[in-house]
Formats: C-alpha cells, structure tokens, sequence
C-alpha cells in the first residue's frame, strides 16, 4: 500500500487552522489520500454535478447542510463559496473544520488568497517520491524504467501501459485544464511548444528563443510557461544569488515534475531509453530534481532550492537552504564515481567561504560513501 509522507503533516495543521488546503497535480493521489486517510470527514465532490448545482445556487442552503469536518474536492468549481466560509471560520473559530482540495492550482490559490489569506494552510501533493516508491515496493529494479515510467500512481496502482497512460494524460490536460485557463486556438502548436520545453529540460531557460523555435510571440511564449509552472508540470528552478562572484547566470532552469512524461514527450517509447544515449544525463538530473523538490512539499520542510552557475561555466547544479544550512549537490549519472566530479563541490566551497556547508553527490551507482568531504549518495538514498 502506498503511504504519502504528507498525512502526518496535514493532521498537525489540522489543530492549528481553521481550513487545510490541498493542492497539486492531476492524478498525483489527492482524492484517494483524502477519502482513504480522513474518514471522521464527510467527502464531497463538486464535479459532481447535483452537488455543483446546490452550492452554486444555494450556497448558504449548502452551507448549513455541509458545515463540520468536510472535504471539498475540486473547490475552484464553486468559486464563490470561499467568501462564504471566511465567514463561517471566523464566526466559529474552530479548528479543521475544513478540507479543500483542487487540481486548478491558479484558480484555488487566487481565491484563498482573495478570501481565506491567514486561514488556511495550503499543502501541495505530488506523484510518489522515490522513498514513497521504495516504501509501496513499487520501484522498478532498473533506473532507465524508473525514469521512463515516471511516478503516477496509476502506472503502478493499476499496471498501465506508460505510453498510453500519457498519451492520455496530455490530451486531457491540454483539452480540459488548459482551455479552463486561457483560449488556445491551436492545440498541435502548444503540443509542440510542450516538446520543445521538454528539449530544454535541465538547461537555463531562454525565453526568446524558445518563442523563437514555437513560432509565438515572446508574450504568448511567457504565459504558456506560467501556466505550465501553475499546472505542475514543469518547475522553474531559480539561481542562487550572492556575493561570491558578480558575474553569475540570472535565468531559472527549466524541470519536469515527472520524468515519465518528460520522457513521453522527448519521444522515448516503451521505455526504450540507454545510458548511452546524449539525454541520459538531462533524464536522471530532472529526476533527482524533481525528487528532491516532491520530498520538500512532502515533508512540509520549506526548504529553498536553487542552482548556481558563473560566466566561466562553473556550476552547482543544486543548492538548498533551510534555516541558514547551505547544501550543495552535484548530479551526476554514471553508475562509477571519478576524482573530477567533485571539482565543482570543491570549486564553491573555496569561492564561498561557507564554513558549515554540506556538500553532496547523487550519482547512478548503488554504494554510499564519504569522499572529499562530500556525502556521495546513490540515486535509490535521494534525501
């Protein structure tokens, strides 16, 4: 069975906030950890037509019906009841009293922002991490399957083909969600536009000329990477900003949340993918990312992620920060450790000063060990 690390997490805020939401992308286990992990609260859907009706029409009727320890799934789709439940919350003062969850990240985050700001604690869910995936047994035995497979957990829940699983995925994002969002006019030239971002996975993002390559303009170029960011598909990883060195690179990398469908839209097919291949190296350094970042939001542990890199090409392909503890991590993919690796561990550390700095290495291999002052992580202990 398959354990979200993010429960434990959600009931501690449960005593300390009126309103829990919970948000992120399709699919990810949202629903299912709601019904299955707190069942002392009544679930409603508002896809759910008849329900939709009631809360639409007759919101304080709903209201007065569905008023203690509820579950409103897909919240975004009656708008206007958030107005109506600041008012319930402060009235009441009571603590938990309400569950929303939703996969229109904008349209949920504008209108707790809008009426429920200091009221509600907002988690975000995302497909199983790799240590979730250990836990459920669900890893598959070699990396280029993990990798192509992705993390949905239909893939494994059900044992879905992955090709038709987001042959399908996409469809429905670009027909539903999408189109909820902005008028796209043209859906093979955003499916396009999502093949190109899938190109550029793991480098800095150029905006210009990804507009470029799309044929748009570098307006519409811009929007469709917003939206993207707020759908949870893909994750704009920040640069590191400081004083070691003034000429630093100030455009964000552009990740995929999940490698399977990065690896879908990249063309790879049947999981027919080799470590040999020239976007080997671009597929692990995205899953180790995006593993990294999932486990955050998991965790509830607010950590900060960036990447660093200088004019002369010295990079740090990922740094955390928490509490004024500064972590530096190295991707590589082999699957063998060499002295070079850690040149650009060692190269920040000198440059930085950083006394209490815990550098790291995350690689392709299976065995963990201390080296050059660097904790060497295999892929399989990503923490």
């Amino acid at each position: 069975m398959l354990h979200r690390n993010i429960v434990d997490k959600i009931r501690h805020e449960l005593l300390g906030y009126p309103i829990i939401a919970l948000t992120g992308p399709r699919q990810s286990g949202k629903t299912r950890l709601l019904r299955t992990h707190f069942p002392e609260y009544t679930y409603l859907s508002l896809e759910d037509p008849d329900l939709k009706e009631f809360a639409t029409r007759d919101t304080k009727g709903f209201l007065q019906k569905y008023n203690d320890k509820i579950i409103f799934d897909e919240v975004q789709n009656v708008p206007v009841l958030f107005s109506y439940l600041q008012g319930i919350v402060d009235l009441n003062h009571v603590m938990g009293q309400f569950i929303l969850s939703g996969s229109q990240n904008f349209q949920l985050l504008e209108n707790i922002t809008q009426s429920l700001a200091g009221r509600v604690s907002i988690f975000r869910l995302f497909p199983p991490d790799i240590s979730e995936m250990k836990a459920a047994h669900w890893m598959p035995d070699n990396l280029p399957e993990v990798i192509t497979k992705g993390f949905y957990p239909a893939i494994y829940d059900r044992n879905l083909n992955p090709d038709r699983y987001y042959f399908n995925y996409l469809t429905t994002y670009i027909k539903r969600d999408i189109s909820q969002l902005i008028n796209i006019q043209n859906d093979r030239l955003f499916n396009t536009f999502l093949k190109l971002c899938a190109r550029r996975a793991g480098n800095i993002l150029n905006l210009s000329e990804l507009a470029k390559d799309a044929s748009i303009s570098h307006t519409t170029a811009r929007s469709w990477i917003s939206l993207l960011e707020t759908s949870f598909i893909i994750y704009l990883l920040p640069p590191y900003y400081n004083n070691y060195n003034k000429r630093l690179i100030k455009s964000p990398k552009l990740y995929f949340y999940d490698t399977g469908l990065l690896s879908y839209l990249s063309g790879i097919r049947n999981g027919d993918i080799s470590p040999i291949s020239p976007i080997w190296g671009q597929l692990f350094e995205n899953m180790v990312v995006s593993d990294l970042v999932k486990q955050n939001y998991h965790h509830n542990t607010l950590k900060e992620f960036y990447y660093w890199r200088d004019s002369h090409g010295h990079e740090i392909d990922l740094l955390s920060e928490e509490n004024d503890q500064l972590k530096t991590y190295e991707i590589k993919a082999s699957t063998t450790l060499r002295s070079n690796m850690f040149e650009g561990l060692e190269y920040f550390r000198k440059i930085s000063g950083v006394q209490d700095l815990s550098q790291n290495l995350i690689y392709g291999g299976i065995e963990s060990q201390t080296r050059n002052d660097s904790q060497v992580i295999p892929w399989r202990d990503i923490s």
